[in-house]
């Protein structure tokens, strides 16, 4: 196949984007497949230039916002179309994460230069990067989700709806950026002002405690249930992307029946977002045995300590399995409404 990868772009994901690429270009090149990049946010890169691009590192922080609005007035998206490494491919492999890349704009162009590209399609991708709208599916179709509101929501009606702590974070972000757990009232406005750093839209939600629990989907079935525990607090940034800061267990120590219920749930939650391809749903916990669904990745990660690859290679799908598998799904096209 011929497949280019499309990486980089303007989001507070950037590096986690390019370090995702790394991964993917050599597993789709170990395989003999023909393998172009594009920065989305800069424009093709030739193969001799990769190396200076593609560190395959994230680090401990997210880019500045003044580094990602330098590269936001470069942006090439409408361009994007023109390359010749787009239009000629066989398929697109979306190594992006947030902003543009996963929220359905340039899905929506992609659609209209007629390429097909992984994950799922416009609708979907938008649906999911919207938290508020993807709760309200998600209830819908009966997975539970921890209780909401939108800002502006007074901090005494929080602390009185919810009590403390609650989180605090952008609703259309990813890996936990501008997300704050906010312990009690004296912390809210500026975890607020921090989050609204990241996106117009803030969501203040019930905290709940519990271990972290992540199912990949693919091809329409849930791969092995993981449980992840970090070193710190929450699962942040850090604990996403350094090794040795979270540990990761596939398949999770669960009962039979919590393994069952968190697959049947995950797929509830995958086809309530009109999912197609692939994509991650995480979970809650809760010491009584409940289930609530944290968010749906339809991008998710695939670094060197990404969730998903781990996910798929406890039931044997090894990486390279995997990216062509999910290079082959769109080329055969998309299940879901886009």
């Amino acid at each position: 196949m011929r497949v280019t990868v499309l990486t980089g772009g303007t989001s507070s994901e950037r590096d986690v984007a390019l370090a995702s690429a790394v991964q993917v270009i050599a597993a789709l090149r170990s395989r003999g497949h023909e393998v172009a990049v594009v920065d989305t946010a800069r424009g093709y890169i030739p193969q001799a230039d990769e190396s200076g691009l593609l560190s395959g590192t994230v680090g401990t922080e997210p880019p500045s916002i003044e580094r990602l609005h330098t590269l936001e007035r470069g942006l090439l998206l409408s361009g994007i179309g023109n390359l010749a490494v787009v239009r000629g491919a066989d398929v697109l492999f979306l190594a992006l994460h947030g902003g543009r890349g996963e929220d359905g704009t340039i899905q929506t162009l992609l659609e209209m230069i007629g390429v097909p590209y992984t994950g799922s399609g416009r609708l979907g991708s938008a649906m999911a990067m919207d938290k508020d709208i993807s709760k309200r599916l998600f209830r819908t179709a009966g997975v539970a989700t921890a209780d909401w509101v939108m800002a502006p929501a007074d901090r005494d009606r929080v602390g009185g709806e919810f009590g403390w702590p609650v989180v605090v974070k952008p609703s259309k972000q990813g890996s936990t950026v501008g997300l704050t757990v906010v312990k009690d009232s004296g912390a809210y406005d500026a975890a607020v002002a921090l989050a609204k750093r990241y996106d117009d839209e803030v969501m203040i939600e019930r905290f709940v405690p519990g271990r972290e629990l992540t199912v990949g989907v693919l091809e329409g079935r849930a791969l092995a249930v993981g449980e992840i525990i970090p070193r710190h607090e929450i699962f942040d940034y850090e604990c996403k992307y350094t090794p040795g800061m979270s540990q990761e267990i596939f398949p999770a120590d669960l009962a039979p029946a919590q393994t069952a219920e968190c697959a049947r749930l995950g797929l509830l939650a995958h086809e309530a977002l009109k999912l197609g391809g692939y994509s991650r749903v995480d979970f809650r916990l809760t010491p009584d045995g409940e289930l609530f669904c944290l968010e749906v990745n339809t991008l998710p990660g695939m670094t060197a300590t990404s969730l998903l690859p781990q996910a798929a290679g406890a039931v044997g799908i090894e990486f390279p399995d995997l990216c062509e598998r999910i290079c082959r799904a769109a080329r055969v096209g998309r299940t879901e409404p886009s």
